[in-house]
C-alpha cells in the first residue's frame, strides 16, 4: 500500500500522528457532505426512498467491512454510549453477576455498566494493567481469560486499549465466555477501519464503533453488530422507522406495533441523516478498497525503525504482538519529563494524545516514516 496523504486536506506544515482522537476528513467525504447540505436547500430533491437507500447502503457496507452475515445485524446509532445503553438494557442482570471491565478502558464502556452495581446489585470485575515492562501484553490477556468465571454474566472490553494500543486476543476470550454463557461486548471505535475484524471468526454478541475516527466519517454517528442473542431485543427508543413498514409513508397512522427485525430495531431514530449517513458510507467504501490489513501493514512499516529507535533510547513501547501498529502507548523513561515533551512537540506542529501515563501515537495512511522519524528524533532529544 502506497502512502494516501493526497486524498485529504492535511496541511502541510503540521505532523498529524492522531488518528485515534480524530480522523481528518478524506477529500470525497468532505465533497459528499458538502452535496448533500445543499440538497436540503432544496428539499423537494428529497424522496421518500432517501429516507432508506443510504441507511441501507451504509449497513451493507459496514457488514462487509466486518464480515458480519448480513446487515439486518447492523444499527446506525449517534454515539458508542447509546450502543453500550441498547446491549446493557438487554441482557438480563441478576444480584452478584459479574461484568468484567479493563483498567482505564474509555468511559462510554464503563459508565454503563458502573450505573448497574447499584441498580441491579452486579459486581464490576476490573482487570489492572500491568506495569509497563516486557511481557505486559501477554500478561493482561492472561490476567483476562483467568477471571472469566460462572459468575461472569457480561466482558465489555475494546478489541485493542484506547490509550496505549494494547491488543486483547478476542477469539481466546470468546472462547472462554461461551463456557461460562457470558456476553461479550466489544468497543470496536479504536480498532475497526485499519485492524482486521472478522465477526464470523470472533462471533461477538455486540459490536459498536463510534465513526469519527478509524472509520474516517463525521462525529455523531456510528454502527453496531448485534448477534442472535439481541435479534429480539428492545429499543432504547420507540421511532417510526424502527417498526415495520415505515416505508409507506402514506399508511404510518396505521400503526404497527411490530419491530423490525434483528438490529434494524436498534437504529436511532433519524438515521438516514442526509449528510452524515452518505459521508460515513463513502468512508467506509474506501476503506473496503484499501483494506484494514493493508493499512495495518502500512502502519507498521512506517514506524518499525522510529519504534526500534526509541526502544534502544530507553523508551517502553508493547511488543510487537501485543499492540496495534495504527495506535500504540509510548511510556517515557523516568528522566523524562513530559512537561517538556508537550511543550517541544508543540512547538514543532508534531499532534499525539497524551492518555493515562502513555504518549498515544495513532498513524494512518496519510502519514510516512520521516513523520515517524520526527517524532522520534523529538522524544530523544528532550
Amino acid at each position: 500500500m502506497q502512502n494516501q496523504k493526497h486524498l485529504f486536506n492535511l496541511d502541510e506544515t503540521v505532523t498529524y500522528l492522531n488518528g485515534a482522537y480524530m480522523s481528518p476528513q478524506l477529500k470525497s467525504v468532505e465533497r459528499i457532505g458538502l452535496e448533500c447540505m445543499q440538497k436540503k436547500s432544496n428539499p423537494y430533491l428529497i424522496s421518500e426512498n432517501d429516507f432508506f437507500a443510504e441507511k441501507r447502503l451504509l449497513k451493507e457496507r459496514f457488514a462487509k467491512l466486518i464480515d458480519a452475515p448480513d446487515s439486518e445485524s447492523i444499527a446506525i446509532i449517534p454515539s458508542v454510549s447509546y450502543g453500550i445503553a441498547t446491549a446493557a438494557n438487554n441482557i438480563h442482570f441478576e444480584k452478584g453477576d459479574e461484568i468484567i471491565v479493563l483498567e482505564e478502558q474509555f468511559p462510554s464502556n464503563y459508565y454503563t455498566w458502573k450505573a448497574l452495581e447499584e441498580e441491579k446489585g452486579v459486581v464490576i470485575n476490573t482487570i489492572k494493567a500491568p506495569e509497563p515492562q516486557l511481557g505486559r501484553g501477554s500478561v493482561w490477556n492472561d490476567n483476562i481469560l483467568e477471571a472469566i468465571n460462572i459468575k461472569t454474566k457480561c466482558i465489555a472490553i475494546p478489541h485493542c486499549h484506547w490509550a496505549d494500543g494494547t491488543l486483547f486476543n478476542l477469539e481466546a476470550i470468546r472462547k472462554r465466555s461461551d463456557e461460562v454463557g457470558a456476553f461479550l461486548i466489544i468497543d470496536g471505535t479504536q480498532s475497526v477501519g485499519a485492524l482486521p475484524f472478522s465477526v464470523e471468526n470472533i462471533q461477538p454478541d455486540v459490536l459498536i464503533c463510534g465513526g469519527y475516527k478509524w472509520l474516517l466519517g463525521p462525529y455523531s454517528l456510528g454502527v453496531a453488530y448485534f448477534g442472535e442473542r439481541f435479534h429480539l431485543g428492545k429499543p432504547i427508543e420507540n421511532n417510526w422507522m424502527n417498526h415495520v413498514g415505515s416505508e409507506n409513508f402514506s399508511n404510518l397512522v396505521n400503526y404497527n406495533e411490530l419491530l423490525k427485525p434483528k438490529a434494524t430495531r436498534y437504529d436511532v431514530g433519524e438515521s438516514s441523516n442526509f449528510i452524515l449517513t452518505p459521508m460515513l458510507s463513502e468512508a467506509i467504501r474506501q476503506l473496503i478498497e484499501w483494506q484494514p490489513a493493508a493499512i495495518q501493514q502500512f502502519c507498521k512499516e512506517i514506524s518499525a525503525q522510529s519504534v526500534q529507535t526509541l526502544r534502544e533510547a530507553g523508551f517502553f513501547i508493547e511488543q510487537d504482538d501485543f499492540r496495534s501498529h495504527h495506535l500504540f502507548g509510548i511510556y517515557l523513561p523516568k528522566e523524562k519529563s513530559m512537561a517538556t515533551l508537550k511543550a517541544k512537540l508543540s512547538e514543532e506542529k508534531i499532534y499525539v494524545s497524551y492518555r493515562g501515563k502513555a504518549i498515544r501515537v495513532s498513524p494512518n495512511v496519510y502519514n510516512s516514516e520521516s513523520d515517524m522519524e520526527k517524532l522520534a528524533a523529538n522524544l530523544i532529544s528532550i
